[in-house]
C-alpha cells in the first residue's frame, strides 16, 4: 500500500531521485598498452569477446568511447570535456572475462576502477583522483537474473539494475519482494556493497542483511563463492564498500512477502519526511511532505496512523491501494497521475534526467528542538533547489547488532538525513563556463554550511554517515600505503565506526598488494 500525505497548508513536492553516479577520466596511453591488454585477455580466457562491443578507446572510437563513459553517468558535474579521461574501457561479457582483466591489470601494472551502475556520488568507480592512468571495468553486460520461488531467493548479476531485479521478480510472483533501494537505476553491484535501503527496510533491514551468497573474483583472479571466499570476506562486502575486496559479479538474496496479514505491525510502515522549497523569491517556504508505505490494507494502517501521526489527519481517501511492483513505480520518480507499465522499469537512466548536485548524509540519535529546526528551514530557504529527506529507522534496524555486517548504523538511530542540492544543466552553456564554475562552488558552499549547522543536532563522536553516499569532503586516502590509513580512519569511524578495524584487518589478509583500491576503499595495515 502507497500512502502520501501533506502536512497542514502545504503543497505536493516532487521528490528527487538520489542515486545518481559521477565520472571523471584520465589521460589516455599508448596504443601498445591497450594491445597488450588484448592480448592478455586472450591468453587468459577461452571465451572470445568482439572488440567492437567489448573494447572501447579514445583513440578507435572516440564518440562510441564517449557514449559508453557517460552511459550511467547522471551527474553533470563530472561530465564535461575537462575531466580526464580513463586509457579504455572493457565491458566483460563472461565471469571468464573479469577474471583475466584482474590478471592482466596487475601483470600490466594498469590501476583499475570498476562499475556496476557507477551511481557512486563521488564518481570513485570511475574516476581516479589519486593516480593516473586507469581503466575501467564495466559490467554492464553481466546482467543475469534468475528468480527461484521455490528456494525463496534470486541470484543476479552485478551488472542488473534494481529495476531490472524488481521486474523479474514481479514476473515470477505477485506476492514476493526484495529490501533493496527506491530507485530502479541502480547498479545492483555496488549498491548491495554499502548496505542498501528502501522502503522494506524496517521490515526487514537492508539488502546486505538479506544476502545468502555471493560470486566475487578476488586480487588473484580466482572465483569464489561464499565457501572458498570465507566468512570474513562474506561478512565484508555485504556492507564494507565497494571497490575494496574484489568485483562483485553476483549476488543471491532472500525474497521477502510484502503483503501481511495482521492486526497492527508497525514495522510494516515506512514513512519518510522531504523538505523542500515551494513559491517564487518573493514567495516561498519550506514544505514538509509525508510519504509512506505500509505493508497491509487501509484499516490496519488507519489503526496506526491515528494512533502515532494524529496530526496528520490520515483518511482512506488519502491511501493508495496496490501490488509491491506498482509500489516501487510509484516510488521511483515516475509520473504519479498516469504511472508507466512494470516495463519502465528496465530502462537504466533515471526518469528525471541528468543534474548537477552534492549531497552528503547523517544519522540522527534525538529529535531535533524547534529552535535547530527554525534555523535549518531559514539555512534551506537560501536555495532554491534544495532538499533535506528524512527517513526513519528502528523495528528491523533496532534488532540486528551493528556489528552483524559493516553497516553499523542501527540501535540507536532516529533517523538518517541526506543533504541534496541539484542546479540545472541550462547553466553550462559555453558561454556560461565561468559563471556556472562559480555557482557550482558557491552551491557546494551553501551545502557544507547546512551540513555544519546541523552539528548539534545529529550523532557525535564519530558523526555517522551512510558510505553509500560517497563524500570526500569525509577524507581521502592517498596513493601512500603508508599514510592511507591514519587518512582512512578519519572518514572509516563515520561510515564502520568500529567495524572499520576488522574490515582493514581482513583487507590486508585477503589483499595485501592493495590491487583493488581508491579515495575510499579500506587501506592496508601499515
Amino acid at each position: 500500500m502507497r500512502v502520501s500525505k501533506l502536512a497542514p497548508a502545504v503543497s505536493y513536492i516532487s521528490f528527487l531521485a538520489l542515486y545518481f553516479s559521477f565520472y571523471t577520466v584520465a589521460s589516455t596511453s599508448s596504443n601498445s598498452l591497450q594491445d597488450d591488454f588484448i592480448n592478455c585477455l586472450h591468453q587468459n580466457t577461452n571465451v572470445d569477446f568482439p572488440l567492437d562491443k567489448t573494447f572501447f578507446t579514445p583513440d578507435r572510437n572516440a564518440s562510441m568511447f564517449i557514449e559508453v563513459l557517460n552511459s550511467t553517468a547522471q551527474n553533470q558535474r563530472y561530465l564535461t570535456t575537462s575531466m580526464p579521461k580513463p586509457d579504455f574501457i572493457f565491458k566483460p561479457v563472461h565471469e571468464s572475462h573479469v577474471q583475466a582483466s584482474i590478471i592482466c591489470s596487475k601483470k600490466l601494472g594498469m590501476h583499475l576502477r570498476v562499475r556496476s551502475g557507477g551511481h557512486d556520488f563521488e564518481g570513485l568507480s570511475y574516476v581516479s583522483h589519486i593516480e593516473t592512468p586507469f581503466i575501467i571495468i564495466d559490467l554492464s553486460k553481466l546482467r543475469q537474473i534468475n528468480v527461484d520461488i521455490e528456494d525463496n531467493s534470486v541470484w543476479v548479476q552485478a551488472g542488473a539494475t534494481v529495476g531490472e531485479l524488481y521486474y523479474r521478480i514481479s514476473e515470477k510472483s505477485k506476492i514476493h519482494g526484495c529490501p533493496a533501494g527506491i530507485y530502479p537505476n541502480l547498479g545492483i553491484g555496488g549498491h548491495i556493497t554499502g548496505g542498501a535501503y528502501g522502503s522494506l527496510m524496517r521490515k526487514y533491514g537492508l539488502a546486505a542483511d538479506n544476502v545468502l551468497d555471493a560470486k566475487i573474483v578476488d586480487a588473484n583472479g580466482k572465483l569464489l563463492d561464499r565457501t572458498t571466499m570465507g566468512e570474513d570476506m562474506f561478512w565484508a562486502i555485504r556492507g564494507g564498500a565497494g571497490g575494496s575486496f574484489g568485483i562483485i559479479l553476483a549476488w543471491k538474496i532472500k525474497l521477502v512477502p510484502w503483503q501481511q496479514v495482521a492486526d497492527k505491525l508497525v514495522e510494516d510502515l515506512f514513512l519518510r519526511v522531504l523538505f523542500a522549497i515551494v513559491g517564487n523569491n518573493e514567495n516561498k517556504t519550506v514544505a514538509m511532505t509525508y510519504i509512506g508505505q505500509f505493508l497491509g490494507d487501509k484499516g490496519n494502517l488507519m489503526e496506526v496512523m491515528h494512533k502515532d501521526f494524529p496530526e496528520l489527519g490520515l483518511t482512506k481517501e488519502d491511501c493508495l491501494e496496490m501490488s509491491w511492483i506498482e509500489s516501487v513505480i510509484h516510488n521511483s520518480g515516475f509520473s504519479r497521475s498516469t504511472p508507466p507499465p512494470p516495463e519502465v522499469l528496465l530502462q537504466a537512466k533515471s526518469p528525471l534526467g541528468e543534474v548537477y548536485f552534492k549531497a552528503k548524509s547523517d544519522f540522527a540519535k534525538e529529535p531535533i528542538p524547534v529552535l535547530g529546526l527554525k534555523g535549518m528551514i531559514k539555512k534551506i530557504l537560501e536555495e532554491e533547489a534544495a532538499v533535506m529527506i528524512w527517513t526513519p529507522y528502528d523495528g528491523m534496524m533496532d534488532k540486528i547488532p551493528e556489528s552483524e555486517i559493516p553497516f553499523p548504523h542501527r540501535s540507536g538511530t532516529s533517523f538518517m538525513i541526506l543533504y541534496y542540492r541539484s542546479w540545472s544543466d541550462t547553466e553550462n552553456r559555453p558561454d556560461m563556463q565561468n559563471i556556472h564554475q562559480i555557482l557550482s562552488l558557491s552551491r557546494i558552499k551553501w551545502i557544507r554550511e547546512l551540513y555544519s549547522y546541523m552539528t548539534p543536532y545529529v550523532s557525535s563522536n564519530p558523526r555517522q554517515a551512510y558510505v553509500n553516499y560517497r563524500d570526500l569532503d569525509l577524507g581521502q586516502n592517498s596513493n601512500n600505503s603508508k599514510t592511507s590509513l591514519k587518512q582512512a580512519q578519519v572518514w572509516g569511524a563515520k561510515c564502520f565506526k568500529d567495524n572499520f578495524n576488522r574490515l582493514v584487518k581482513i583487507k590486508t589478509k585477503s589483499g595485501p598488494e592493495n590491487l583493488f583500491r581508491h579515495e575510499q576503499s579500506i587501506p592496508l595495515l601499515c
